[in-house]
């Protein structure tokens, strides 16, 4: 084997290789005599094939598997020889070959780059505590009560109002025609819902029981009935009661219910849960100084096809969006080149903070153990109710699938690892405060024309979408753990893109 250098700029490099064609024949021969050792051919012996029979039978075969081992085993051997390490798989076009002549082929790839991380004792981060206020547990107690509300006779005859619960005869109509699924009886719907098409709850408030009505709708031309989508029915409605509904009365029997022993443990439940939920906001708070402190003082260069396919999905996620009608407002009235320039700096930040992570991960024997992974997959299961079996099941079949689970928990240890070795003080803030806080410092940020890397939307709104047999698949880009910030949503590629994830490299 021969190998030529014939380019390196940077991270690339380029080679031509050359493997002699006396290699290329003993290798077949060689394979050809180990067929030929338990092939059965009519008229020979097992083991007596003539090899010029096995080469006249099974030459061009034998051929082209030798050709694919000998590639691939010669380019794994010249990158080992060079101590070369490929960020990607090396791309390989064979340029020469023919019967009795030498095999060549070009392999192109990009280098992993030379890592070497600061010391981390040298960071400075502030971990916040946030105390939870008294109010935002008796605020979370009352949504439980409403949400565990009840319905009741009314004490006394009036019209309906929004919140209400009607029991009603309806039947509709679209020109006259009556189309399944456009009638029922004794149907409970509660005013203000919306589980009916827009329009239709609106025009049964003010109304008395007993009464009888004709409700006209429009529905909606998306609506996922065709002979539905974009037409006006008629629905007559006779409510046949009206009931309203009430919460739960917060008591021990309430407490009880929900799984506590007391209306005092509820409340201590309610005010745990909250901190868990608080701690998350202000770890993911600490994260996005580390990683900013960190991509601001390593200035390595990035693997341009690594960049390229995280830029890729990012793009891809944005133009998702737009066909959905969802446009972020940071992004209204930029071209697209301007968007591409943008997302192209976030996608090079986010790669390049990966692979970082992962160097430090390797230098110091960072893993994600068994007991981890398990419980990743248990918790991944527990958000299919009812299709845990298939959910594990597709695991077991995907290993990629499980690459995907335990890159952001290799991440979280990195993370937490660079964490234990910065100088940290600790403060501690309201959620309020620390929302103002946060508010501000995004705010001052525009104004100076800096790069905004918004934190992605809680993780993930898709995951309630679960699918008939199995989970969703998740993309390269959504191997990362996300970053939360109490504001307005994003749309998917802005939350994901701005998000200062990185990713396992």
């Amino acid at each position: 084997m021969q190998v030529t250098e014939t380019s390196a700029e940077g991270l690339k490099r380029a080679y031509k290789v050359v493997i002699s064609s006396a290699d290329i024949d003993e290798k077949v021969d060689a394979r050809l005599a180990e067929l030929g050792k338990t092939m059965r051919i009519p008229g020979f012996r097992p083991g007596k094939v003539p090899a010029s029979v096995m080469k006249q039978r099974y030459g061009q075969a034998v051929m082209g598997e030798v050709l694919e081992r000998s590639v691939t085993e010669s380019s794994q051997q010249a990158l080992a020889e060079r101590g070369v390490q490929p960020a990607m798989q090396p791309k390989i076009e064979i340029t020469a070959f023919d019967q009795g002549k030498d095999l060549e082929y070009t392999m192109e790839l990009e280098l992993m780059p030379e890592i070497e991380p600061m010391d981390f004792s040298k960071l400075s981060l502030e971990r916040i505590k946030i105390a939870v206020p008294d109010s935002d547990v008796e605020e979370a107690m009352q949504r439980l009560g409403q949400q565990q509300r009840k319905t009741r006779e009314l004490e006394k005859a009036r019209k309906s109002k929004s919140g209400d619960v009607l029991v009603i005869d309806f039947k509709g109509t679209v020109d006259g025609e009556a189309l399944p699924g456009m009638e029922g009886e004794d149907h409970h719907l509660e005013l203000g819902s919306n589980s009916f098409v827009a329009g239709f709850e609106d025009q049964l408030i003010g109304v008395d029981k007993g009464a009888e009505t004709t409700v006209k709708v429009t529905f909606p031309e998306e609506y996922v009935n065709d002979k539905l989508a974009g037409r006006e029915a008629i629905f007559e409605v006779k409510v046949k009661d009206i009931l309203e509904t009430v919460a739960a009365d917060l008591d021990d029997d309430f407490a009880k219910a929900m799984g506590a022993e007391s209306l005092k443990d509820l409340r201590g439940k309610v005010r745990e849960q909250l901190g868990g939920e608080y701690d998350q906001l202000a770890r993911a708070r600490l994260k996005r100084q580390l990683l900013d402190q960190l991509a601001d003082t390593h200035h390595f260069e990035v693997p341009a096809g690594m960049s390229d396919l995280e830029f890729d999905a990012i793009w891809k996620q944005l133009e998702k969006d737009r066909e959905e009608g969802r446009v972020d407002p940071d992004d209204e009235g930029k071209d697209d080149d301007t968007l591409k320039a943008e997302y192209r700096k976030i996608a090079e930040r986010r790669v390049r903070l990966g692979l970082l992570l992962s160097e430090v991960g390797k230098r110091n024997a960072i893993e994600v153990t068994q007991e981890e992974l398990n419980r990743a997959l248990l918790a991944e299961a527990q958000r299919y109710p009812g299709q845990e079996r298939q959910v594990l099941q597709f695991f077991q079949d995907n290993p990629d699938a499980v690459g995907n689970l335990r890159a952001p928990i290799f991440e979280e240890k990195v993370v937490d690892f660079i964490t234990d070795l910065a100088q940290t003080t600790e403060r501690t803030l309201t959620p309020e405060e620390l929302r103002a806080e946060y508010e501000a410092a995004e705010a001052g940020a525009e104004e100076a024309g800096a790069e905004k890397k918004k934190p992605a939307a809680k993780k993930k709104a898709a995951a309630k979408k679960a699918p008939a047999n199995k989970p969703a698949e998740k993309k390269a880009a959504e191997k990362k753990p996300t970053e939360k910030k109490p504001a307005a949503k994003k749309t998917a590629a802005k939350a994901a893109a701005k998000t200062d994830d990185t990713g396992e490299a």
